[in-house]
């Protein structure tokens, strides 16, 4: 049977609270690092678990939404569950839900029911740590069922107002949701707004905090063939010569918060002195908070990790000749990052691009980022009901981009075409570029019409 859609949020933990415990808590068989923020969440889950792979650690993964299939979004030591195995944790799950879904108002979700599904399935495994991401929020998210004992918040910006608040002030909060007491929270980079909601959080909770730019951050970036090498300073020590296949500043920002969060969960929460919000704030940047290199990671193993890292659909190289960028994009930050990455990372003279996107986005201002770097938009749908007509998508384009540079196909391959016809017209055919962007669900309808080789 149908359940409700998982971009309905209905803020309440009791249906998947009591779904879990018929189950036996299976999300308690391990411990969790829980991943929440408005941009690079899944980049960094994948980033998490790539470096707790190599450090030889049976891994659990649970990521959303999916770019090409429903069982990626339950992975088992790097790979998707096979079908099989998602059928039979569904058939193990379904009585219990349906138990449950008596006993409330409303049905169980199907993401509480997938939550569920992924936590019962890293349980049987077993696995001997689970990377989590929270689906939306954080406080009222399914997946908090789950104490983490790490718990990071990549940046966070304005998204899913319609669910989160209209502030940053508000989204934090629901975000800080998952920093529990006495874990600890690994904070990315914020706006002062929501880092002072996260740090109240987090003295509240008797946390840890370990922050970018202060207990860790990136000390050097250089643009290197096919991604990027890295310095990064970690909670423990610094890690060099480190290549990352991922491209822009945002990937290194969330490589150094996975190093960081891994280190967290390696050594354990950190001793500290009297914690407070005041103090908390005037930490000086390069003070040794967390003491040392005693929980230091093993170099070689950061490199091999990061060096064997992907994270699809996030600028993403679909194909070359011309170079097609398939990236999921979907608010105006993450669009400013994408932009600036293609800028620093592709030495395009000329760039067309495709966009699909949902409807409830920030569409304008999606456009403004798009429009410098842009030469000709061709707007389109993807598979999501939720995706803007694309008429009324290129009306909004039209006024950011002039009606002259804006192009309408209703079908995301034929957007593809003409993109690629766009960016090859002025001959210059080894400086034409195609970036496919506005949703996950765009980046991964693109990567089955472009039929992109899974990675892993």
């Amino acid at each position: 049977m149908a359940r409700g859609v998982e971009w309905e949020i209905d803020p309440t933990l009791d249906r998947v609270r009591d779904l879990v415990d018929v189950l036996g808590e299976p999300h308690r068989a391990y411990p969790v690092i829980h991943v929440a923020g408005t941009n690079g969440k899944t980049s960094t889950a994948r980033l998490i678990e790539a470096l707790l792979r190599e450090r030889g650690l049976r891994t659990g993964l649970f990521t959303s939404p999916e770019l090409t299939t429903l069982r990626e979004r339950i992975a088992i030591d790097g790979e998707p569950i096979g079908e099989e195995r998602f059928v039979a944790a569904y058939e193990d799950v379904l009585p219990f839900a349906q138990l449950v879904d008596g006993k409330h108002e409303a049905r169980l979700s199907f993401f509480e029911v997938l939550t569920a599904m992924a936590y019962a399935a890293f349980a049987d495994a077993p696995v001997e740590v689970a990377v989590v991401e929270a689906g939306m929020g954080g406080a009222w998210d399914a997946t908090n069922v789950a104490d983490g004992a790490v718990a990071v918040i990549t940046p966070i910006g304005l998204d899913h107002t319609r669910y989160l608040g209209d502030t940053l002030e508000e989204i934090a909060a629901e975000k800080a949701g998952i920093i529990k007491p006495e874990s600890v929270a690994v904070l990315a980079q914020q706006p002062v707004e929501a880092a002072e909601v996260l740090l109240r959080r987090v003295v509240e909770t008797g946390a840890a905090a370990a922050r970018e730019g202060v207990e860790y951050g990136v000390l050097s970036r250089d643009v290197a063939f096919g991604g990027q090498q890295l310095s990064i300073q970690g909670l423990h020590g610094v890690y060099d010569e480190i290549f990352l296949p991922l491209f822009g500043d945002h990937q290194a920002s969330n490589a150094a918060t996975a190093l960081a969060a891994v280190e967290a969960f390696s050594s354990g929460a950190p001793s500290r002195g009297e914690h407070n919000l005041e103090a908390a704030t005037r930490i000086a940047p390069g003070e040794d908070y967390f003491g040392g290199n005693e929980g230091q990671l093993d170099p070689a193993l950061v490199r091999s990790g990061l060096a064997k890292s992907a994270s699809p659909g996030r600028l993403e190289v679909a194909r070359t000749g011309p170079t097609v960028l398939l990236d999921a994009a979907h608010n105006p930050a993450g669009m400013a990052a994408t932009v600036n990455t293609v800028t620093e990372s592709f030495g395009f003279t000329r760039l067309a691009g495709v966009l699909a996107i949902a409807a409830d986005k920030d569409v304008a201002g999606v456009l403004d980022q798009l429009e410098p770097v842009v030469a000709e938009l061709v707007v389109t749908r993807n598979s999501s009901p939720r995706s803007m007509p694309p008429e009324e998508l290129a009306e909004i384009a039209g006024s950011v981009f002039g009606p002259e540079r804006v192009h309408v196909e209703d079908r995301l391959d034929d957007a593809i075409d003409r993109a690629i016809g766009l960016a090859e017209e002025t001959g210059e055919y080894r400086g034409a570029g195609v970036l496919i962007t506005g949703s996950v669900v765009t980046a991964g309808d693109a990567r089955i019409l472009l039929r992109v080789e899974e990675t892993r």
